[in-house]
């Protein structure tokens, strides 16, 4: 019995430990589990900018039908999804253009958008277009920073803030627009307002709705909703620009770039911070992870870039659509071809300083004027014209804005100081001009890179001297930061660039690109003494000869330049550099090279 009970007792005890075990390792497991748990809900907040009109489908650009229907699609996935716009959206193709904006407002409808920053181009027709745009499109653009001069006050047409509640959470958007705008935009259409410091305008209104002054609460998230830019390097991922002084701001927990057409994905100073590349090429995502107390975990940054798939992206028929009644409306004018281009006009961001677009719209500048001196901005330019047929639809893409001739006298000092400002511009598109030779050094200071400036003829400019010259009416007197105000005799003379250009086309039938090979690069090159060979040692009168040494000649290799390609990416591939390139193939600019052109890769 004893023997029994004793028995009894340990597989009690021993019952009792391997339930404790199993108790423990329940308790592990459950530990376990809450470090590494997925998330409850989350919030997904998407974002695109600089959509700049493209709504039909184009090489990398995705249309509006595609885009429609992506973001759909992910609205569907989750519908705790909040969709938002970096600015810049409808001004730069003919269709957008020439409707001011309409099929990209029904975009923006039925993509459900809530909100967008103000961007830059959002003035080119006029601020009062931009208070209809979201009316009719059924969302609110927001700017902490812009201020009507007249009353002191945020302007009345876009909200400093919009507070959006998803999933039990208040997220807060607040609107930054660009602080160069006044130097990015017509004067006429922006002389009315000021443009605030964007970083003192955020701790403001951060401050403004973390005390609860705002009616719908205080948020759970705060983020920046800008037109502002950032870079970030392809290798190191570090990343830069104006936008990064947003991340320092205290209760700040994201923030959305636009401006610099660029994808943007990462963390600085423990902040966030997306950019959808350009076009509709990328959407930018902010994950909110919110746990089962709808407390934010994390906020996770993502950029997908749909360029990279547009053929397979499905199509939204109702979008569809839309966009094709647009076009049967614009094709007879859209399409009428106006002319041929027997050769690509290039005009790319990664062919810097004057290309041969650029030189080929200057020469119609300085024609249609009779300027001794043409200059216009990069920027107003805003893509190659392919060979081929030339349509009207063509040249609103070419040139969106509705610029004017403007001819004034400007001194020599002051026509040098415009020149040097366009030369490898860092902020904004390089400079275009035709009437001068110009000699510049790469390696000196922006502003201060012009080493030889002479008139076509080679006449020194003479910099006390008066020059006629024809100029955008953009860049007087401060667009993209030129200075023209000391300029006397300005004359707006309210001719539409674009129809000069479409004018000179038709009547010559075919135009063909030249080279700008007046703007040429030099360096400052050290002589060396040159080396002295030793004396030749001398018997019974008769030097020694050297034996001969016979070095099998190497073979040099050819390489075609493809579209998209610069000579440094070229010189890389090959393991050299562009300045050696630029030597052994003679290259008058080595900035200059065309789809075709061969260059010729030295023998190692």
């Amino acid at each position: 019995m004893q023997k029994f009970i004793k028995s009894s007792k340990n597989k009690f005890i021993l019952s009792l430990l391997l339930s404790l075990v199993l108790v423990l390792g329940f308790s592990t497991q459950i530990t376990l589990a809450d470090k590494t748990k997925e998330p409850a809900k989350t919030v997904d907040i998407l974002t695109f900018n600089d959509f700049h009109g493209n709504v039909e489908e184009s090489g990398k650009n995705p249309g509006m039908a595609k885009l429609v229907a992506y973001i759909r699609e992910k609205q569907k996935d989750n519908p705790n999804t909040i969709v938002v716009s970096g600015g810049d959206l409808y001004q730069g193709t003919a269709i957008s253009n020439l409707t001011y904006g309409e099929p990209v407002t029904e975009m923006m409808k039925a993509m459900n958008v809530v909100a967008s920053a103000v961007g830059n181009h959002e003035f080119d027709w006029g601020a009062e277009k931009i208070e209809k745009w979201g009316k009719d499109g059924g969302f609110d653009f927001l700017a902490t920073n812009i201020y009507d001069k007249k009353t002191g006050e945020p302007v009345t047409w876009a909200k400093p803030y919009k507070i959006v509640e998803k999933a039990g959470i208040k997220i807060g958007f607040i609107g930054l627009a660009h602080p160069d705008t006044l130097t990015l935009t017509k004067e006429q259409y922006i002389k009315d307002f000021d443009f605030k410091d964007p970083v003192k305008s955020a701790e403001e209104w951060i401050k403004y709705l973390k005390d609860g002054k705002a009616e719908e609460g205080v948020p759970d998230v705060i983020i920046a909703l800008t037109h502002i830019d950032t870079v970030q390097d392809s290798d190191t991922k570090e990343i830069e620009g104006k936008a990064i002084d947003l991340t320092k701001v205290e209760g700040m927990d994201a923030v959305i770039s636009a401006h610099s057409h660029r994808t943007v994905c990462g963390i600085v100073n423990d902040v966030p911070i997306v950019q959808g590349y350009s076009n509709g090429r990328a959407v930018g995502k902010l994950s909110i992870k919110l746990d089962e107390n709808n407390k934010v975990m994390a906020i996770e940054p993502e950029v997908d870039e749909i360029y990279t798939r547009v053929e397979e992206l499905p199509i939204d028929k109702e979008a569809e659509e839309i966009l094709n009644k647009y076009k049967v409306e614009l094709e007879p004018i859209l399409g009428e071809v106006i002319g041929e281009a027997s050769d690509a006009f290039i005009h790319d961001k990664t062919v810097p300083n004057v290309t041969t677009l650029g030189r080929w719209t200057c020469e119609i500048m300085r024609e249609k004027t009779g300027a001794d001196i043409a200059i216009t901005n990069g920027g107003g330019l805003r893509r190659t014209l392919e060979k081929g047929p030339i349509t009207m639809g063509d040249m609103y893409e070419i040139m969106p804005f509705d610029n004017t001739f403007i001819t004034l006298d400007l001194k020599g000092e002051d026509v040098k100081k415009a020149i040097d400002h366009g030369i490898l511009n860092p902020e904004v598109g390089d400079g275009q001009f035709v009437g001068l030779i110009v000699e510049y050094d790469e390696s000196k200071e922006f502003e201060n890179r012009i080493t030889k400036i002479t008139l076509e003829d080679g006449t020194p400019l003479d910099m006390n001297k008066n020059y006629k010259v024809v100029i955008n009416d953009f860049m007087y007197p401060n667009g993209d930061k030129y200075d023209f105000s000391r300029a006397e005799n300005v004359v707006n003379t309210f001719i539409p660039i674009r129809d000069a250009l479409v004018d000179a086309i038709k009547e010559a039938k075919v135009i063909t690109p030249k080279e700008a090979d007046y703007l040429i690069e030099v360096k400052d090159i050290k002589v060396e003494e040159p080396v002295k060979e030793p004396e030749v040692a001398v018997q019974e009168d008769k030097p020694v000869e050297k034996p001969e040494v016979v070095v099998p000649a190497a073979k040099e290799e050819n390489y075609v330049v493809k579209s998209g390609d610069v000579l440094w990416k070229i010189a890389k591939k090959f393991k050299t550099t562009w300045q050696t390139l630029a030597e052994y193939n003679k290259l008058k600019n080595p900035h200059l090279i065309f789809p075709g052109q061969k260059i010729l890769i030295p023998a190692k």
